[in-house]
This record gives structure tokens, C-alpha cells and sequence, in this order.
């Protein structure tokens, strides 16, 4: 039996490769596949696009007297006050009304609603996404736009809350993180003849310990802070990273791997408490080779697997070896295969070491040991390919595995490549957060490596007239 690299890789990152055990009867190129994501609930019963939307219709071009039915009929766009609303968004939630008005018999809770909007900016989002220049002056609106801007100003705040101000189609290829879809429109539904609306909307936040950290640390380093520039750039760290915690599952598996490649660190959580922690190396500063940010499972692990060295990274780093070093394949127990990889076959020098994790994932992305210890011990651990290396393989196998170390030792002692399941697939999430709070609850600082923040932090600031807010996706 060997291992094989199967076909799929995603263009422009340099991983390593896909892995299948195969043995007779089976295709050496079963192919691995995994990964998924859910759109925001705003693309779930609305149709995503990507082509211009149309000018918005203002609404005070309507008749005095028109009724909310005409949101049945009305264009994907309408304008108050200046303001671009999603029709339907809104169609969908007076639909549940009967296209009646909402909050002229509603004006406690619609009070408190926009009272936590204008507030918004406690979960590092700008109120002005959601029209707080114009919710001010509300009251001077006409009563059909007034209930029309109350409505999607928090419909479109409990959008930011429950799925990320910033869509998954506006994020980086490798940002590929989403929480479960909820539709807004019922639960804003649900919190107008509620006691506590507020509570309703507050509740499809994160309700996470490093959520609640951050933005208690928010108020620490935020504008009314003492001192300068230091507090601002700590601010927009923490902004950035609330906006990260909203791409999670809101709720956890109390069991799981978790790598923080900001933190250039991996720690595994067995119900909700860390029980082991290692250093990695993990994908380099070039664009296409940087660890990308996504869950997955591990199914498995790989014992004396291979490594198939992918055509790109042959292209860009064997080949000119090979040209000034004519034996440097046969030095490093490598051979070039037909279709323009090269395998290097298991060993105590093989690239991805004794042992290798089976999470299959679209990036082909992998958690895996490796000959070159002496890079653990470097400050700046940013050298991999887009892969994860584990320093401490054999102790996190044998907890994966629920095995001793002497068992894991016996298997890589036969040389031999085998495959073997975990008792069962763990949870594994890549992230990439810059702000974050430890096991003790204090919020901690890394560098932003990869450039990645300033994106971020620039979408989660009232966009441009003509952009599309996460609600009008």
C-alpha cells in the first residue's frame, strides 16, 4: 500500500498535497474532498449577485398614501433619506406583518432597538452602517420611511451580529470561515412583541469568552482612552478581531483543535479546557503561501506517509536545485513522476515527517511533523508552504489517537505507511486572530503577518455611496 496525491488542489496556494491509502481495488485517485461554508441568512432566501444592482427608488417619489404592499412589487433596492435599503430583506420581514407598519404601535421597543444600534460601536462596528446619521432624526421622517429605516437598520445590525459585517463573497479566498445561517428577518420578527427586543438582537452575538474579552478590552484601548496612537492601533485590532469571532460557529465543539497561526501556535481542547499545547511553523509571508483560515476534520492519521511535492513548488524550488545539484533528487530519497510532481518516499528526512493528519480540506492544507526541529525554536515561525508543522507530532497523535506513545512509536517503527482513524473526527479550526484573549482571560497581541486586518477594518467602516452592505448581498 502507499500514498497518493489526489487532483483538486486550489490554485495559488502552495500546499502540499491530497492523500488517499490505496490498495488493490482501489483508484490511486480517490479523490479527498472537504470543506463547506453557509452563506449569510441574507443570501438565503434572496438571490446572490454579483452583477450592478440597480439605482435605488426613493420613496418620496411614491404616493403619500402608499402602502407597505408595495414592497411585493418593488425593485431589489429603495432609498430613504439617502440611504440604500434592501428590498428583500425587508420584503421578507413585513411579509411575517402582513405589509402592515411595524413600529407606530411598537415605540418602546423601537426605542430600545435603536438605542443598541447607535451603540454598535461596542462590538467594533461602525453605527453608521446601519444609518445612525438619519436614525437620529427619524422622527422627521415620513411615517412609511421611518418604519422602513427602523426596520433595516436592525435587520442589517442583527445581520453584522449573527453572521460578520463582512460577507463571506467580500472576504480573501482563504478567509473561509462562517457560522450557521440565521435569518434575521425572524428574529427581528420574533423580538417586536418581546419584553426585552433588545436581548433578542444581543443574543446573536458571540457569546464566547475571548468575544467578551475583546470587548471589555475594546473600552480599554478604544478613542476615550488616555494615551495616542498606540491605543488606536490596539483598537482597530480589536475591532478586526471581534469581526473574526463572528465568522465562528457560535457554538463551539467543547472538543477541538485549534491552531491560531497568528499566534504561530496550535492547542487542543478537550470540553472546553486546554489540555495540550505546541509551537508551529506555518505558511510564509508571499501571498500564495500563507496559511489560509478554515475548519475541518480529522479523520485520521497518516504514519510514514510520503510527501508529493506539488508541480508549482517543483517548478519554483526543485528544479533549480536539481539543475545546480544533478544528484539532489537521489541524496533526498526523491523521484520525479511522470505527470511533473516528485515523491519523496517515507523516512526519517521525508518532508512531512513520521506523521501527518488526515483532515481533508479545499486547500489542501495539513497538520504534520517534520525533520527540521530546529525551526521551532525561531521567534519568527513563518516558513512552510501553507502547512501546518506540529513540534510535538507523537504527543498530539497519541491524544488523537487516545493511544500511548509507545503504540504511536510502534506504528512509525515498522517504516511502514499506514493509515489509522481516530476513535473519533475531531473538530479543527485554522484561524488567524491578531487579538485574543488566553486560557487566563487576558487579551493578547500579535503581529498582523499576513496584512490581513487593515482589509478588514477598512469593510467594517461605512462604505462608499453605490457599495453593497453585508445585507444587500
Amino acid at each position: 500500500m502507499l500514498f497518493v496525491r489526489t487532483p483538486g488542489r486550489s490554485p495559488g496556494l502552495g500546499q502540499h498535497q491530497r492523500l488517499a491509502l490505496v490498495g488493490p481495488g482501489v483508484s490511486r485517485r480517490t479523490a479527498i474532498s472537504g470543506g463547506s461554508f453557509a452563506l449569510a441568512a441574507a443570501c438565503g432566501l434572496t438571490a446572490c449577485s454579483t452583477s450592478p444592482a440597480p439605482e435605488p427608488v426613493p420613496i418620496a417619489t411614491r404616493p403619500a398614501h402608499a402602502e407597505l404592499s408595495r414592497l411585493r412589487d418593488a425593485g431589489p433596492r429603495l432609498a430613504v433619506a439617502g440611504e440604500s435599503l434592501n428590498t428583500g430583506l425587508l420584503r421578507r420581514f413585513y411579509a411575517r406583518h402582513g405589509f402592515a407598519p411595524v413600529w407606530r404601535t411598537r415605540e418602546a421597543q423601537a426605542e430600545s432597538l435603536m438605542a443598541v444600534v447607535l451603540r454598535s460601536g461596542g462590538h467594533g462596528l461602525d453605527p453608521e452602517l446601519f444609518h445612525a446619521t438619519v436614525l437620529r432624526r427619524a422622527s422627521d421622517l415620513p411615517s412609511l420611511d421611518r418604519d422602513l429605516l427602523l426596520s433595516h437598520a436592525f435587520l442589517s445590525y442583527a445581520d453584522a451580529l449573527a453572521h460578520g459585517a463582512v460577507p463571506v463573497e467580500r472576504r480573501r479566498p482563504g478567509e473561509d470561515l462562517a457560522p450557521e445561517a440565521v435569518d434575521v428577518a425572524d428574529v427581528l420578527d420574533a423580538a417586536t412583541d418581546s419584553p426585552d427586543p433588545v436581548a433578542v438582537l444581543e443574543a446573536l452575538a458571540p457569546a464566547t469568552p475571548t468575544y467578551s474579552a475583546l470587548r471589555q478590552a475594546l473600552q480599554r484601548h478604544g478613542p476615550n482612552a488616555a494615551s495616542e496612537q498606540a491605543n488606536r492601533t490596539r483598537s482597530r485590532a480589536i475591532e478586526v478581531n471581534l469581526e473574526r469571532q463572528r465568522w465562528l460557529p457560535r457554538s463551539l465543539p467543547p472538543d477541538r483543535v485549534w491552531v491560531n497561526v497568528a499566534d504561530q501556535r496550535l492547542t487542543f481542547y478537550r470540553d472546553h479546557k486546554p489540555v495540550f499545547t505546541t509551537r508551529v511553523v506555518v505558511g510564509n509571508d508571499a501571498e500564495n503561501r500563507q496559511s489560509p483560515e478554515f475548519r475541518a476534520l480529522i479523520e485520521g492519521s497518516f504514519f510514514n506517509p510520503p510527501w508529493i511535492v506539488p508541480r508549482d513548488i517543483v517548478v519554483a524550488e526543485l528544479l533549480p536545485r536539481i539543475q545546480r545539484e544533478p544528484d539532489y533528487l537521489a541524496r533526498n530519497n526523491m523521484v520525479m513522476l511522470p505527470n511533473g510532481e516528485v515523491e519523496q518516499r517515507p523516512g526519517p528526512n521525508a518532508g512531512v515527517g513520521f506523521i501527518m493528519l488526515d483532515m481533508p480540506n479545499r486547500f489542501d492544507v495539513y497538520l504534520h511533523d517534520t525533520p527540521a526541529k530546529y525551526l521551532f525554536s525561531r521567534d519568527n515561525r513563518r516558513l512552510s508552504f501553507g502547512c501546518i508543522r506540529v513540534e510535538n507530532p507523537r504527543a498530539f497523535a497519541a491524544l488523537l489517537m487516545e493511544q500511548t506513545l509507545d503504540e504511536i512509536d510502534e506504528v512509525i517503527g515498522t517504516g511502514v505507511t499506514t493509515r489509522r482513524a481516530v476513535p473519533t473526527p475531531m473538530p479543527v479550526f485554522i484561524v488567524y486572530q491578531t487579538a485574543f484573549a488566553d486560557t487566563e482571560g487576558t487579551t493578547q497581541f500579535r503581529p498582523d503577518f499576513y496584512n490581513r486586518d487593515a482589509r478588514i477594518w477598512e469593510q467594517l467602516r461605512r462604505r462608499p455611496s453605490g457599495e453593497r452592505s453585508s445585507t444587500e448581498a
